[in-house]
């Protein structure tokens, strides 16, 4: 059985890495979206492009070391996360911090074009509250994420502030501004609005907690689990621990809450229509 986490963080600097990767394996779980951090936390600068782009690049390499030395197969996301166009923003200044940012938004896509990375992300809007001029140039450096995604016929995942019907909506707008395919675009951190998303066409990707999840089943079974696993040593199990996909799948599969249907829809039909990628085939 085939079981992914869409949105998994891994860190050698601050966390335990491939165990937890191994941890996830030994729960049942298969595939991996290993999301690009920060880096400040893989332990390069955050002043420009180029450091940005490093840090892409070491990502790419951890998620290599997964794919050679454990039996779970990975696939990278790369971005700009939007906590750090604001400190730059702030440091450095808007239009400085919004020119750095593109650039390396713009090598993101060149790794998605090269086959090594299957998204750009996570990238968005913070999910603080911050200046308006800020709030604003985030919202454009989203756009212009999903614009590159666009180009390269990649997928986007989408980091933001806590989503309502309403935010859903809007972001159906700025989807259909950019011309971006909706089930391109991953909203990371869904509430289980699965209805909601279908209708704009968004893919929710909805953190593995059984409340939320059983939500979402209600809804139907057009939707991404993942953990947010940070990989902290001073956070361990945050935001859920590596072995929850998995074991709330066969939770759900072994009390009848998910159907064998349910479990190939979430974790390959899903996966295959928002990423292009068969996980039936890797």
């Amino acid at each position: 059985m085939i079981i992914l986490d869409n949105h998994f963080h891994v860190d050698p600097k601050n966390g335990i890495f491939l165990e937890a990767v191994k941890q996830f394996y030994r729960a049942g779980g298969t595939h991996l979206v290993v999301v690009y951090k920060s880096a400040h936390d893989y332990g390069f600068s955050s002043a420009k492009a180029e450091d940005f782009m490093k840090a892409m690049d070491f990502h790419i390499k951890l998620v290599e070391k997964i794919n050679e030395e454990t039996k779970v197969r990975a696939f990278a996301v790369v971005g700009v996360h939007p906590a750090e166009f604001d400190y730059l923003a702030r440091r450095r200044g808007l239009e400085y911090a919004r020119d750095e940012v593109m650039q390396a938004l713009e090598y993101a896509q060149k790794l998605c074009l090269e086959g090594k990375a299957i998204g750009i992300g996570e990238v968005g809007r913070p999910h603080y509250d911050v200046p308006k001029e800020i709030w604003d140039a985030s919202i454009e450096l989203m756009k212009y994420a999903m614009a590159l995604a666009k180009d390269a016929d990649c997928a986007v995942q989408l980091h933001t502030e806590s989503f309502t019907e309403e935010k859903f909506r809007e972001l159906g707008e700025y989807i259909e501004e950019v011309g971006i395919k909706p089930y391109r675009v991953v909203k990371h951190f869904s509430p289980p609005l699965v209805k909601v998303a279908e209708e704009v066409g968004v893919f929710p990707s909805i953190i593995a907690s059984r409340k939320n999840i059983e939500e979402a089943i209600r809804q139907g079974n057009r939707f991404l689990m993942e953990t947010d696993y940070i990989d902290d040593k001073k956070r361990p199990g945050a935001v859920l621990g590596p072995k929850t996909v998995p074991r709330r799948t066969k939770e759900f599969l072994q009390k009848g809450l998910f159907t064998e249907e349910d479990v190939y829809r979430i974790h390959v039909e899903n996966p295959r229509k928002v990423y292009g990628v068969d996980l039936e085939e890797i």
